[in-house]
């Protein structure tokens, strides 16, 4: 694996991450109009039109291989954002985000082998802790949010893990296979949830953002990336979600940060840049 190409694929999740914690911001405030799941269909629905009018992914021939990694990528993508919508309606955007990450977080230590690793793992996770206002802000945070987010957290391990397995050897039509795969199963709950309300044309220009920057965007640079770069160096990578999703909501929902919750962004994001160094250093060259 050429060095080159896994400093462009950190450059490309890092802006996927930017994309994904804005989008989630304004997502929250479709809730009050078509809930959490309505949120999540618009969402996924709506990048899905995008992804496959741009990709036109039925000109790309699948084997039963590919077919198979391509549902259960869109299946792991679908279930991780309708948790982690439901999440959002009764726990803050950061904490949602630092739980959630246990996911990654343990894709990230079944790769480990080197002290080094362990070392920016333990900063990250120290940094999740002092994210959480644990003390400060208890009345905000409710035992279901905190299940939903931790489920959310194991569908995106499954999300990493399949997501590269259905990339290898394809492209951006992959992705746009894999979110309609999430949008089919998000729109019963949709629909359910929010019925005709979801076809409201004053709301369609925020869901379209909301779909752009939480979905069609990120998840094309996810695929692009995901076959270059090794899934423990993706997983410590994602470390830094938990303090864009702090910043997004302290910018754009008003979510106040205390110094504490200051002190663990900045450990996430030393542990994430040091992981990143030490992990593209010793990523062996491919056998000839």
């Amino acid at each position: 694996m050429r060095p080159q190409s896994v400093i462009l694929s950190v450059l490309l999740i890092t802006l996927g991450m930017v994309f994904t914690q804005t989008g989630a911001s304004f997502a929250k405030g479709l809730f009050p109009m078509v809930g959490a799941a309505g949120a999540t269909t618009l969402r996924l629905v709506l990048a899905a039109v995008v992804l496959v009018a741009v990709f036109r992914p039925w000109r790309q021939k699948l084997d039963a291989r590919q077919w198979r990694a391509v549902l259960a990528y869109g299946g792991a993508m679908g279930a991780m954002n309708l948790f982690f919508y439901a999440a959002l309606q009764t726990i803050p955007l950061g904490v949602a985000v630092a739980l959630e990450f246990t996911g990654p977080l343990a894709v990230a230590l079944a790769g480990s082998r080197k002290v080094l690793d362990f070392a920016w793992i333990v900063l990250a996770v120290a940094g999740l802790a002092m994210l959480l206002p644990l003390g400060q802000a208890q009345g905000e945070i409710g035992i279901s949010g905190v299940l939903l987010a931790l489920a959310a957290g194991a569908c995106w391990a499954g999300y990493i893990i399949f997501g590269q397995r259905a990339g290898t050897g394809g492209g951006p039509h992959i992705t746009a296979l894999g979110v309609s795969v999430a949008a089919v199963i998000a729109l019963p709950f949709g629909v359910a949830t929010a019925g005709t309300a979801l076809l409201d044309p004053a709301i369609l220009p925020v869901a379209l953002g909301v779909a752009l920057l939480s979905s069609a965007i990120p998840y094309a640079l996810d695929m692009v990336a995901l076959p270059h770069i090794p899934s423990r160096l993706f997983g410590i990578l994602m470390s830094g979600q938990p303090a864009l999703g702090a910043l997004s909501g302290f910018l754009i929902l008003s979510e106040t940060l205390s110094p504490w919750q200051l002190g663990g962004i900045i450990a996430i994001i030393v542990a994430s840049l040091g992981a990143t160094v030490t992990i593209a250093r010793n990523t062996p060259p491919p056998v000839a």
